[in-house]
């Protein structure tokens, strides 16, 4: 409660103090210098309020004080619509305890009934294939477009782990940052590499789950482990070029000091997510999915991601491929479960994968 109270009142000061301040300015001054008043709040204060002040960083970037449509309990995953799924706990190894969902493919879901927790891990390593979600920013493994995607992926007869990083969800409170994020995906993904056994494994990385997802597999493959294959859904390059190309800094990114006050401290405080860099490290098949309406990730921050990636990736390394999904379908940053295609696309990929 207290990280959902610090992040709605450091939001409340980048958007509602200069309009308090241009309303006070108007009883106190008038019109002319109620404008200099708001202009400087909005140029000079807020840049340099940002710059400083770590945790707004950290804020603007993860938004996991963002709970809505609130779930009130995820240890009720079929109030999610989600029968036959497990909700369970694990710890890591920094003492973190992350909220987990175990979602059975179509075909074992009958085989759920009275089933305690070592039958869904046993279940594991039945033979279909695993894929382990890794969620964007803001909500929780409950949100509602995620539980589309996990219904589909069901329907295909895949299981599907999703998890909370820290502080998100039910998962438990800690300071956020990059490596953060990143150590709870690696922990998750060996926690469970040790129990599909020879089911095929694969990451599935959405949004900032991208940049977490490359970076957790470039450490692994550091450590000789690797997935059968990559999914990026709606994936930036690298943070520093989101936010140069995000929506929301259009109005500040043609002033000169942009770069100095924006861009730069994300860099200075690891908060990088540099996947165009992982990628070359991963050695899995990659595929790329981007609508081209993403108007949260520029639908060009993807092509250019998957232009790099066959550029810098190892000879010896799988393919990559990158689709693309015409705007006029209106998948937007979230929807691209909703496409009639996606079954196949994500089938003919996993066959891939099988082939290599």
């Amino acid at each position: 409660m207290k990280q959902v109270l610090r992040g709605i009142a450091i939001l409340l000061t980048l958007f509602y103090i200069p309009l308090l301040l241009y309303s006070l300015g108007l009883i106190l001054f008038g019109t002319l210098r109620a404008v200099v008043c708001i202009l400087i709040v909005m140029f000079g204060f807020i840049p340099v309020l940002f710059r400083y002040t770590y945790p707004l960083q950290r804020t603007v970037i993860f938004l996991n004080f963002v709970k809505w449509p609130r779930i009130e309990d995820l240890r009720t995953p079929e109030k999610c619509g989600l029968p036959s799924t497990r909700n369970f706990y694990i710890t890591t190894d920094q003492g973190v305890t992350l909220g987990m969902w175990h979602i059975l493919p179509a075909s074992l879901m009958n085989d759920s009934m009275n089933a305690n927790d070592s039958f869904y891990e046993e279940l594991l390593s039945h033979g279909e294939p695993v894929i382990v979600y890794m969620h964007g920013n803001s909500g929780s493994r409950g949100s509602p477009h995620r539980v589309e995607l996990y219904t589909l992926l069901r329907n295909m007869n895949y299981h599907v782990i999703a998890f909370d990083y820290r502080s998100y969800g039910d998962s438990s409170s800690d300071t956020l940052s990059e490596m953060g994020v990143v150590s709870d995906g690696k922990y998750v993904f060996e926690w469970i590499q040790e129990r599909v056994k020879t089911s095929p494994l694969y990451v599935w990385g959405h949004s900032l789950g991208t940049g977490v997802s490359s970076h957790a597999l470039s450490l692994l493959a550091q450590e000789g482990k690797k997935a059968d294959g990559l999914i990026l859904e709606s994936p930036f390059n690298n943070l520093r070029d989101e936010l140069k190309e995000h929506p929301f800094s259009k109005l500040y990114r043609q002033l000169p000091w942009f770069e100095y006050f924006f861009v730069d401290p994300v860099g200075e405080n690891q908060l990088l997510f540099e996947t165009d860099k992982h990628l070359g490290i991963i050695k899995s098949p990659v595929l790329i999915l981007h609508a081209e309406d993403d108007m949260v990730v520029p639908f060009q921050l993807g092509k250019r991601l998957y232009g790099t990636a066959i550029q810098i990736r190892p000879k010896d390394a799988g393919p990559v491929e990158f689709v693309p999904f015409n705007r006029s379908y209106g998948y937007g940053h979230k929807y691209i479960c909703r496409s009639p295609d996606l079954p196949q696309i994500i089938l003919r990929f996993i066959m891939q994968g099988k082939l290599d």
